[in-house]
């Protein structure tokens, strides 16, 4: 495993695999030198602090592309913003090109919301997008606005939405409501599902 990162937050012990990690300035001058150096180790993974620019994205997924299992992250708030800020990077006349590529390549979609826990600290919301054959598609057709709609109805796929998960933090006593709100991309929908679930529990209690 091969880490490129600005800066190393965490240091790795070999256990049962080799670590590498390189930190951005004074290991290596930019995330595509680096991308571009690892390659020739022949790693089995790369892990990408920041896909920040054109190049460093378009490295990573030629590395995909060659077998290289690539994890990089992106400042976003959703999976489906998430593929469209990569498709965004590359000019117009790329695009199709790139959704191309990226639905070819693309395993999975994690994106992480951080809320105040009621008993203090905080915890993190996943939204999660495996990348099925319905969502390749979608990426591939230029469809990402449909993402959204994949993952609700893919529960048995392992998916879930950001919401799906701030419902389920609420319901389980772990954060309060009125954040789970103000993080949600769709308050409405969110109040509407805590509510019937609400209901359902006292239909079953009486």
């Amino acid at each position: 495993i091969i880490t490129i990162e600005d800066p190393i937050e965490y240091l790795h012990r070999n256990k049962r695999c080799i670590i590498a990690q390189r930190d951005l300035g004074d290991d290596t001058k930019s995330f595509e030198a680096a991308l571009i150096h690892a390659l020739r180790h022949d790693p089995d993974v790369i892990v990408v602090g920041e896909m920040r620019d054109l190049a460093t994205t378009s490295t990573a997924i030629r590395a995909a592309e060659t077998g290289h299992l690539v994890v990089g992250t992106l400042h976003t708030t959703d999976a489906a913003q998430t593929v469209d800020r990569i498709i965004d990077i590359f000019t117009p006349s790329q695009q199709q090109q790139i959704r191309l590529q990226l639905s070819q390549v693309i395993e999975a979609v994690l994106s992480q919301t951080l809320l105040p826990r009621i008993a203090g600290g905080r915890v993190a919301a996943f939204e999660i997008m495996v990348a099925t054959s319905a969502v390749r598609n979608l990426i591939r057709e230029a469809k990402t606005f449909e993402l959204p709609n994949i993952m609700r109805l893919s529960s048995k796929d392992g998916m879930q939405t950001l919401d799906e998960a701030l419902a389920d933090l609420v319901r389980s006593g772990i954060v309060p409501q009125e954040e789970a709100m103000m993080k949600s991309s769709n308050p409405e929908r969110l109040s509407k599902s805590l509510q019937f679930q609400h209901g359902a529990s006292t239909l079953q209690r009486l």
